[in-house]
Formats: C-alpha cells, sequence, structure tokens
C-alpha cells in the first residue's frame, strides 16, 4: 500500500511543477478527450509519446508510474476475463477446454488497458506536480465563469482537492488496519472464498469507520476556523500564466488536432 503513487504531491524542481495549475488542468482535459477518440495505434503512440514528454519533464521516474497503476491491475484482470466470455469475434487464439479466447477479446482488452494506463499517468503527473492547495485555486479559477449560471465553483474545488489529498491517508490508513489484523490471526491472502470475503470485511469496515471519523474531525476544524464556502474570499496567491504554460497548451491542442486527424483518416 505504501507504494501506491496516485494522489501523492512529489516537490521537486522541475518544469511541469512550475507551470500554473490552470494549464495543466487544461492539458490533462485535452488528453484525456485525445485519448478517447478512435484513431487507432498511431493515435495512442502519438499521445503515449507526448505523455512520455510531460514525465521526463516532470522528473517522475518510469517506477513511479507503475506504481500508480497497481491500483488497476485487478480491474485490468477483470475486463479481460469478462471479455473472453462477452466477445466472441476474430479468431481463437488459445483453447482451454471448454473456453475459446478469442482475437477480439485479447484486442478489446488491450484497448482498454492502454487507455486506463495513459489516463492514469496523466492524473499521477497532475497531483505529483501540483500542490492540493494550487490544485484547488486552478479549479475553482476555471470553474469561476460558471458561477454566472448558478455551479457553486469554489465548493466543487474544494471537494475534488480534498478527496484528492485524502488518497494517501486512506492507503496508509489501509495499511494499518491490515497490519492490526493479520497481528490478530487475520490471513487475507490464503484460505477459501467464504475465509477471505470475512477478511475483507474485517478490513472494510473498521476503514470506512475511520474514514467517516476523519471526514468529521475535518468539518469540525473547519468549522472551528469560521469557514464559510458562500463568503466572498481573497487570494495570498495569485495565479500567472507564462509563456511556458501556453506552449504546454499549444502543443496539447495540437496533439489533440493530430489524433483527431488520424481518426478521420482512418
Amino acid at each position: 500500500m505504501n507504494s501506491i503513487a496516485l494522489g501523492r504531491y512529489m516537490p521537486l524542481d522541475s518544469v511541469v511543477h512550475k507551470m500554473d495549475p490552470r494549464s495543466k488542468i487544461m492539458i490533462m482535459l485535452l488528453l484525456m478527450i485525445a485519448i478517447f477518440i478512435p484513431a487507432g495505434a498511431w493515435g495512442y503512440v502519438l499521445v503515449a509519446a507526448f505523455i512520455a514528454v510531460c514525465l521526463v519533464l516532470s522528473k517522475l521516474s518510469i517506477n513511479y508510474a507503475f506504481r500508480a497503476m497497481k491500483p488497476m491491475i485487478w480491474m485490468m484482470v477483470f475486463l479481460f476475463v469478462i471479455n473472453v466470455f462477452a466477445i466472441r469475434t476474430g479468431y481463437v487464439m488459445v483453447s482451454l477446454g471448454p473456453v475459446n479466447i478469442y482475437s477480439g477479446a485479447v484486442y478489446q482488452t488491450l484497448y482498454i488497458v492502454v487507455r486506463l494506463m495513459m489516463m492514469i499517468v496523466i492524473t499521477t503527473v497532475l497531483t505529483a506536480t501540483t500542490k492540493p492547495l494550487d490544485l484547488t485555486l486552478g479549479i475553482e479559477k476555471l470553474l469561476h465563469p460558471f458561477e454566472k449560471v448558478g455551479l457553486p465553483a469554489h465548493i466543487i474545488a474544494m471537494m475534488i482537492s480534498i478527496a484528492l489529498r485524502f488518497i494517501p491517508t486512506l492507503i496508509e490508513e489501509t495499511q494499518r488496519i491490515m497490519n492490526a489484523q493479520a497481528s490478530r490471526g487475520v490471513d487475507m491472502e490464503n484460505g477459501t472464498f467464504k475465509e477471505k470475503i470475512k477478511a475483507i470485511l474485517s478490513l472494510i469496515v473498521p476503514l470506512f469507520v475511520s474514514a467517516f471519523d476523519r471526514a468529521d474531525q475535518l468539518a469540525n476544524a473547519m468549522e472551528a476556523r469560521g469557514y464559510d464556502p458562500n463568503k466572498q474570499r481573497t487570494r495570498y496567491k495569485v495565479l500567472k500564466m507564462t509563456s511556458l504554460d501556453y506552449v504546454g497548451l499549444v502543443m496539447s491542442c495540437v496533439v489533440l488536432g493530430a489524433t483527431i486527424a488520424i481518426g478521420v483518416l482512418l
């Protein structure tokens, strides 16, 4: 659990760290759109190359990016199993007794897995290079124009920031509970299916109790400090876009445009 990287801020001195949080959020959104465009293998290669450049510029290691993907391994395995039984297109690649694995199932699984991996890396770069408070301010500034139609920009930004901030905390809490349960003889890796369900329940229940307790403590602390989301607020830190931010936005727009062009030509 301690090896999970998603949601952790890494205080490094990189080009991406110095960028405005608004530009990083917009770049992430543009790349997310590019990922979901059916542009085939070449489109994915283009987006993946841009993401790799962002990863290098942020001074985050490849190992750090892989650590962020660990929580998704079981989901990828689950998707593969579902596709094996649901997709019957293409030719039979492997035959395991009564179960035939078709090429369509394998290609569809790879298609989804590549998308998930790129999305996770993009999100990891954003959260690892942006402080939670800066991320909150960036989201709030981007949503500020929608306040004219009644959208509570500050409340949404604060909720997102708190959720991202507590991902590492919940991971550490999960590890602590697992160690405590293991010291009491709970085995979460071995045993029958029924025993594993009981072991998971012994983890989930105290984790939920701890999460609600932390949420209550946070609410009391914010209330004790006079926090009111509906009040007019001033900012000590003023965001300012630089030429570096505009270059990043232009490059991400170029990647999105090229991906759309590739998708149209296919």
